[in-house]
């Protein structure tokens, strides 16, 4: 079977995946599958914020069902986390929106949300338009890349061309995520 041929057969169940998981990269490989046509953008997008918006949900339900348990308690309790905190308690929504930019923190930062003050209903609608947002940013960058480099001659055809776009796309969003954190913690220390 070839790449193309698994891609249209599980791609979209692929993004929706990684979403869940890893995130940006595999978006972003999305966009790029999409300017091949070997996929639908608006249905990339659709799977990303999917799987982006309910691995959050659950997060922070855990951190909301969990958030008095002692091992939960443990982790709380540790001064990095408790200004993280103090940044979620006053910002919270920008915080819905950031969290998804900031390495290394994807999946801890809607457990903190769940054990915080924003209530479930406030949650689920900012994670909704946040994951709308963030999948269409990032499907549409890797969209551009696919665009750019066709534009300069190059053809993502082989297996390859692929592995190489997408370790591209990956070095510049830990590149953004890493940048993004720094800037927070300078603004209010993580």
């Amino acid at each position: 079977m070839t790449i193309e041929a698994l891609i249209a057969h599980y791609g979209l169940f692929a993004i929706f995946a990684g979403a869940a998981i890893e995130g940006e990269t595999v978006v972003a490989t999305g966009g790029l599958i999409a300017h091949r046509g070997l996929m639908s953008m608006p249905l990339v997008i659709l799977a990303a914020a999917s799987g982006s918006f309910l691995a959050d949900q659950g997060f922070f339900q855990i951190g909301r069902r969990y958030r008095d348990h002692p091992r939960l308690r443990r982790w709380t309790a540790r001064p990095a986390f408790q200004r993280a905190m103090g940044l979620i308690e006053r910002h919270p929504t920008g915080f819905v929106f950031a969290f998804r930019f900031l390495w290394g923190l994807r999946t801890v930062s809607p457990i903190a949300l769940g054990t915080s003050a924003i209530a479930w209903h406030r949650f689920a609608l900012l994670n909704a338009i946040a994951a709308v947002l963030w999948a269409w940013l990032v499907a549409t960058v890797g969209y551009a890349l696919a665009a750019t480099l066709a534009g300069l001659g190059a053809r993502l055809e082989r297996l390859p061309h692929y592995l190489i776009a997408i370790a591209g796309l990956g070095i510049v969003f830990a590149a953004f995520g890493l940048w993004l954190r720094n800037r927070l913690r300078r603004r209010a220390p993580l």
